[in-house]
């Protein structure tokens, strides 16, 4: 197989399934042979993210996605996505390993609100603890000239339930807990656009149309965005 691509998923496999709905949504196809070739690994076992950020005293979950980017590399794809937010803390790790290009999940979606958004200038990141502290949207939006603003203690508290508890656990796509925290964001923090930094939350958006309400940045949709762009396939979504 030639001109492919790898998905290193499986973080979780409901957001990685996701991630492929999308990206087949939006190609341009009439045929089954119109669709992009790629690889899907689905390493449901990787440790988790967020856990080891706040605990380094469990399994790291680096070593596993190292390996699994060598093995991968030998099949020499185009590029790789990670269809995981908070992977991304390992990504210079994971790119030092191999000389195949990896997609930057969160610095594409910081690259997207200026296209999409132009005179913003407060952003909130709506996404995991562990890719909260891990600072990878925070250093991408100031470096692009942004200002991250990070949810308080209870809207936080609320984000993880609708990622783990709902989403995760349950695989409950809990509408009324998303509309929610969305409509805090737009009314406590001020923000003038926020960005969806967790592939939980991609989920979400992907079910329920919500841009007419509020300005949203869906970092999986930006990332498949990139994706079609690289692979010289037109976006359905940019009809």
């Amino acid at each position: 197989m030639e001109n492919f691509f790898t998905i290193l998923g499986g973080m979780g496999t409901l957001a990685t399934e996701s991630f492929i709905h999308t990206l087949n949504r939006r190609t341009d196809a009439h045929r089954d042979q119109d669709f992009l070739d790629y690889i899907v690994v689905n390493h449901a076992t990787i440790p988790d993210r967020t856990a080891y950020i706040k605990d380094s005293s469990l399994e790291n979950p680096e070593e596993k996605l190292i390996e699994d980017i060598k093995i991968q590399s030998v099949l020499n794809p185009k590029f790789f996505v990670i269809p995981c937010n908070t992977a991304h803390y390992y990504f210079e790790e994971l790119q030092n390993a191999t000389r195949i290009p990896i997609l930057h999940m969160p610095r594409i979606a910081v690259e997207r609100i200026r296209e999409q958004f132009a005179d913003s200038k407060r952003i909130a990141v709506l996404a995991t603890e562990g890719t909260i502290l891990t600072g990878v949207y925070r250093e991408e939006l100031e470096a692009q000239g942004y200002e991250a603003v990070i949810p308080d203690e209870e809207l936080q508290e609320k984000v993880n339930r609708l990622i783990y508890q709902e989403v995760k656990e349950n695989k409950n796509l809990n509408f009324e807990l998303y509309h929610e925290i969305l409509s805090d964001v737009k009314k406590k923090m001020n923000c003038e656009v926020m960005i969806l930094g967790c592939t939980e939350l991609s989920v979400l958006y992907e079910e329920y149309q919500l841009d007419s309400e509020f300005n949203i940045i869906d970092a999986q949709a930006e990332t498949v965005r990139r994706t079609l762009l690289m692979m010289e396939k037109k976006d359905l979504a940019n009809e």
